[in-house]
């Protein structure tokens, strides 16, 4: 299998799915993005981003019941799979090793 990597805001959005759990959706990650980071992130980009995602495996999406309140639209939530978990754990793995060998560099020489 080709082994596939994830840019930043993939990361990003696939772990936010994994932190909301049951209310992962687009507004949900887009409200998340700017109440952990402080930072915007459009829902059309947010949305491109979960289907890329679910194109790769490493989410799956549901549509939720229709509700008043979004005048009868139905939500599309988000799940993590197994493949996008390990995907993460894979990712935090490498990203611990680069910080122990940062770790080991002494920055007052630089």
């Amino acid at each position: 299998m080709k082994k596939t990597y994830l840019g930043e805001f993939e990361e990003l959005v696939l772990t936010l799915v994994g932190v909301l759990g049951d209310e992962a959706y687009g507004n949900a990650i887009v409200k998340e993005i700017k109440a952990q980071f402080n930072r915007t992130a459009n829902l059309s980009a947010v949305h491109i981003t979960l289907y890329r995602l679910e194109d790769k495996g490493y989410v799956k999406s549901q549509m939720g019941g229709v509700t008043a309140t979004r005048g009868g639209r139905r939500k599309r939530y988000f799940k993590i799979t197994n493949a996008g978990l390990s995907l993460l754990h894979e990712m935090q793995a490498q990203r611990q090793k680069l910080w122990k060998l940062l770790a080991k560099v002494n920055l007052d020489a630089i």
